[in-house]
């Protein structure tokens, strides 16, 4: 029996030491499984979505339901992935209010193991992560997406004919990067909703040599 050794020796892209549990603004990034064009096309400068871009869409607003501590800012998807950001704002008691971020952790875990988690997905539903941070830790946050739009695009290759996927929707990683200033925030969002214009040019384009 032939041993995987891809799985272990993979690099991590989260960043050591960082808890993502605190509250803070991320620019995120989740690409197609083999840059695979899923979701619609450029048409004349512009992002044409078909029906399952429409759900990556819509699944991206419900994060605010799933994640009360969640704002979702500027994003836009993409033929082949979805560029958004993130707010997680921190605690929110039971009138909405926000309260801060609760760094506490949970007894069972360590730095080391929660920041080594990956982000995969499970498409036959939620993967509970024991010990994780309290609060809405990133990649659980993306992994609850990846799960949903998963399923979703799953019953619409049933039920109506979407273009399949080979192995799975989604890359197994994706990437994240920190927005730690306004002068960042306001590059990023340009950045996103000026995307759809440079096509050609972006490393997710499926001609284009990048993987995450």
């Amino acid at each position: 029996m032939a041993y995987n050794t891809e799985k272990h020796h993979r690099r991590s892209i989260r960043l050591q030491g960082y808890d993502y549990s605190q509250a803070g603004m991320y620019f995120v990034t989740i690409c197609c499984n083999n840059k695979a064009c899923l979701f619609g096309e450029i048409v004349d400068n512009e992002m044409v979505l078909n029906d399952a871009g429409k759900i990556v869409e819509r699944w991206y607003y419900e994060l605010e339901n799933k994640f009360p501590d969640l704002r979702c800012c500027e994003m836009v998807v993409m033929p082949n992935h979805l560029h958004c950001i993130i707010n997680n704002v921190g605690n929110i008691d039971n009138i909405g209010n926000v309260v801060g971020a609760d760094l506490r952790v949970c007894p069972n875990n360590t730095m080391g193991e929660h920041n080594n988690t990956m982000g995969e997905h499970n498409i036959e539903g939620e993967h509970n992560i024991e010990g994780e941070h309290i609060g809405s830790p990133l990649h659980r946050v993306v992994q609850w997406f990846k799960t949903m739009t998963t399923n979703e695009y799953i019953r619409g290759i049933k039920n109506l004919g979407w273009q399949p996927f080979v192995g799975k929707l989604w890359q197994r990683n994706y990437y994240e990067h920190i927005i730690r200033n306004d002068e960042s925030y306001c590059k990023i969002a340009e950045y996103i909703e000026n995307n759809p214009g440079r096509w050609n040019e972006d490393k997710f384009y499926y001609g284009n040599n990048y993987d995450i």
